[in-house]
């Protein structure tokens, strides 16, 4: 006979029996209570909802002072520059609200008011990024305004707008603090609204609980001894109040009566334990065996389960859990396995390698040692997934972690050193991680090894590929004492040897230490740069064919009192990667913009002012309204104003950068491209160029400025003309470069043969000596009947 069935003939039904009857009585006694005890939880699930809309306005409230007490609100409302505050101070604003909420779906507004109840400023923490306030909170403004209070709460709870709690003080725009209640009609409205969540959450959970809802009105409800209900005040003037229908307390008693029969049975069903030994002979031996070998598998006394010759639900319990065993360690070791390799390579992956290489720095930096990390990457890895397909780059990665697999472990067996930690982190970065003694030449010999396998190239399957290897080597304990360090430190020399032409290994040390020290600085100095004081522009004048300045280019020019002169080739990635630029590029077009009228009285009405803007700025679709501001602000006609760009960013103009672009040429401004040939150039890209000028790279101009690069030099600015393009050369610094470029069509020139960048001053200077040179060489041209040859023909 199974066990079931013996429990059953033997036990269950006496069981079963008596506690149906033990369940009766206490149905019949307790029903009274069970009623009681469902009002006390009514009770004191009121009172928690009570005590979660407490909280929940708590939290306006202090959401509300604690950006009161900020200067992200101050600085909005005491900004004057419209343009300036709408974006960089709105930005500001709109972080500090979204740092301040805990809870980054939950729904949080934040409106300033003026006056006469207008919007100066609203934002809100929802998927609808054009939401604007609601009529109802205006309406709420409107009504405070001309009451007295000078703060105040309302929960706003209408059918057509989403239930929020919304805390409204007033402050005076010039002290920012509360101002009396005759001075108001100056004052400006905060307000925050917030949306009760976990009250709303637990409202809805009751009314669906209790299937009525929860009505919230200005009074309470009082209720009769046996009416199950419960009302509770939420703030001074609101009450939730609840009134549970009959047929809810009938749904009651007939789950009592339900959980008492199933407590009956589950009594029913413990029992059945207490009479065990009634029947220990048939069931309590086998299973205690059975115990006792789980428990030593566990313990890791035995490594396997017995089978057992028992027969019936015992020897297949022992089965099961034996089959069950083997299955759950076969799962773990391909689940370990699976969790430590990279799917690709087989090699460890990132995580793998985060857990055996700090377990190396915590021994070394501990108990002493040295380890040397070699941070790898792959150079030109994305020109051959890009040309030849992402299946030939994943091989060159597989057939790689191979080689670099057994070309370190062959190194380390031949020195005797401890296996070396090989990982891919990520895409084409690799990590080995090896132990040994500065100096003993393991790592010279491991780097060298690396770059010889890219020695002509990289082999996979007969065919050779243009890849090379940059190397970043940093040492335990002398370059860093942790891991996440010893990476950071390995990485920075890894880019420094690709700076230094890749295809090589550069160890860290100090001057890179100090090079990113020194871009930290300069980040921290430009997030507190004030732009009127440290900033300048110099100009530099561009010139035709006859020697006529036809337009000054405006460069930016840095005085840190802290740093002294900052080049802008330091400073301008700087900021442009850390997203600082944007306060810098208005100030420079503001600027320049503001004195183009002194340049156009220097070298006449038709002066165009070259701009040159951040890159990423023109992700920006203000930078276009910018520009037409600053026009009409000092009567400027746009098509004297040319706008700057980098041609290596040109390349890469994506749909909607070239429709910002072409929306500044649609208003009228002038378009040209920078350092042109600085980057790689097809005649396609030159032909879609969008440009109205385009400005030869000085790079470009040494290495075409010679006679026999004359025939390339006159097709390239050829190709420029055939597109309606004009073509200036840059860094004009000996009469040979002038003199080609001039014989090659170039239109107009600028470089230090003409003039380095000045100030407006200095440049006033330039043009009036200048201006008399010029003179001087018509005087002689009268004269002699020619023009003078020399410096004088731009001079």
């Amino acid at each position: 006979m199974t066990l079931g069935r013996r429990a059953f003939f033997l036990i269950f039904p006496v069981v079963l029996a008596g506690y149906m009857l033990a369940a009766l009585s206490v149905y019949i006694a307790q029903r009274q209570s069970a009623l009681a005890l469902e009002q006390a939880r009514l009770s004191q699930q009121f009172d928690h909802l009570a005590a979660l809309f407490r909280n929940e306005l708590t939290q306006s409230r202090a959401f509300l002072y604690t950006l009161l007490e900020g200067n992200a609100v101050r600085l909005f409302v005491s900004e004057a520059n419209e343009a300036y505050r709408s974006n960089a101070l709105s930005l500001r604003l709109q972080q500090n609200i979204g740092s301040l909420s805990e809870d980054p779906k939950k729904f949080t507004s934040f409106a300033i008011l003026k006056p006469d109840a207008t919007t100066g400023y609203y934002f809100e923490n929802s998927e609808d990024p054009f939401a604007e306030i609601g009529e109802a909170q205006l309406a709420l403004a409107r009504r405070l305004s001309a009451g007295s209070q000078v703060r105040d709460w309302t929960y706003l709870y209408d059918r057509q707008t989403r239930p929020v709690i919304v805390y409204s003080e007033f402050i005076d725009p010039v002290t920012f603090s509360r101002p009396l209640p005759s001075a108001k009609k100056n004052a400006l409205l905060i307000q925050v609204a917030v949306e009760p969540k976990q009250f709303l959450r637990l409202q809805e959970k009751l009314s669906g609980e209790y299937g009525t809802a929860i009505t919230l009105s200005n009074t309470t409800r009082q209720f009769l001894p046996d009416d199950l209900g419960a009302s509770v005040r939420l703030a001074p003037s609101l009450f939730a109040n609840l009134e549970v229908p009959a047929s809810h307390r009938s749904e009651k008693a007939i789950r009592l009566k339900l959980l008492l029969c199933l407590g009956a049975l589950a009594m029913s069903f413990a029992s059945i334990g207490l009479i065990i030994a009634l029947i220990s002979r048939f069931i309590t031996n086998p299973i205690a065996a059975l115990d006792l070998q789980v428990t030593a598998v566990m313990n890791g006394k035995n490594a396997d389960i017995a089978q057992t010759d028992s027969e019936g639900e015992i020897g297949r319990l022992t089965g099961n859990i034996k089959q069950l065993h083997d299955q759950s360690q076969q799962a773990l070791r391909l689940v370990q396995h699976t969790s430590w390799t990279d799917t690709l390579t087989g090699i460890s992956n990132r995580g793998h390698f985060n857990a055996l290489a700090a377990g190396v720095v915590d021994t070394i930096t501990a108990e002493g040692g040295h380890c040397s990390l070699l941070f790898l990457d792959i150079d030109n890895f994305k020109f051959v997934n890009d040309k030849y397909g992402h299946y030939v780059g994943d091989e060159l990665l597989k057939v790689l972690a191979t080689r670099l697999q057994a070309t370190i472990a062959g190194i380390t067996a031949s020195r005797q050193l401890p296996p070396a930690v090989l990982a891919r982190l990520s895409g084409d970065e690799f990590a080995v991680l090896v132990q040994s003694t500065p100096g003993d030449g393991t790592v010279r010999e491991v780097s060298a090894a690396i770059l010889a396998l890219f020695s002509s190239g990289f082999e996979v399957r007969g065919k050779s590929y243009p890849v090379t290897v940059s190397i970043g080597v940093a040492l335990c304990p002398l370059d860093a004492t942790n891991l996440a360090e010893l990476i950071s430190n390995a990485d920075a020399a890894m880019y420094q040897a690709k700076t230094n032409g890749k295809n090589r290994s550069a160890r860290f040390s100090r001057a890179l230490q100090d090079k990113r020290d020194r871009v930290r600085q300069i980040q921290d100095e430009l997030r507190l740069v004030e732009p009127d004081e440290q900033f300048h522009l110099v100009y530099m004048p561009i010139v035709d064919r006859r020697g006529t300045v036809t337009g000054c280019e405006a460069l930016l020019r840095w005085v840190s009192p802290v740093l002294g002169n900052v080049t802008p080739d330091e400073f301008v990635p700087i900021a442009e990667s850390s997203g600082l630029f944007t306060k810098i590029d208005w100030w420079v077009i503001n600027r320049a913009m503001s004195q183009h009228q002194r340049l156009k009285a220097l070298f006449g009405p038709g002066t165009i002012l070259a701009i040159n803007i951040s890159s990423a700025e023109l992700y920006s679709k203000s930078i276009s309204d910018y520009f037409v501001a600053c026009a009409e602000r000092y009567c400027l006609d746009p098509d004297t104003v040319e706008i700057e760009l980098t041609e290596t960013y040109a390349v890469k103009l994506g749909d909607q950068l070239h429709h910002n672009i072409e929306s500044l040429r649609a208003k009228g401004f002038r378009i040209s491209i920078d350092d042109f040939g600085a980057g790689y150039t097809s005649v396609r890209q030159i032909i879609e160029y969008t440009a109205d000028t385009i400005k030869l790279d000085r790079a470009l101009v040494d290495n075409l400025a010679h006679t026999k690069s004359l025939p390339a030099l006159k097709a390239m600015i050829a190709l420029c003309h055939a597109q309606n393009m004009g073509v200036i050369g840059e860094g004009v610094d000996t009469e040979e470069k002038l003199t080609m470029l001039e014989a090659a069509g170039c239109d107009q020139f600028q470089g230090y043969l003409i003039s380095k960048p000045l100030g407006l001053h200095d440049l006033s200077i330039w043009a009036l000596k200048r201006t008399a040179e010029m003179a001087g060489d018509m005087d002689g041209f009268e004269q002699d009947g020619r023009r003078r040859a020399g410096s004088s023909r731009l001079l």
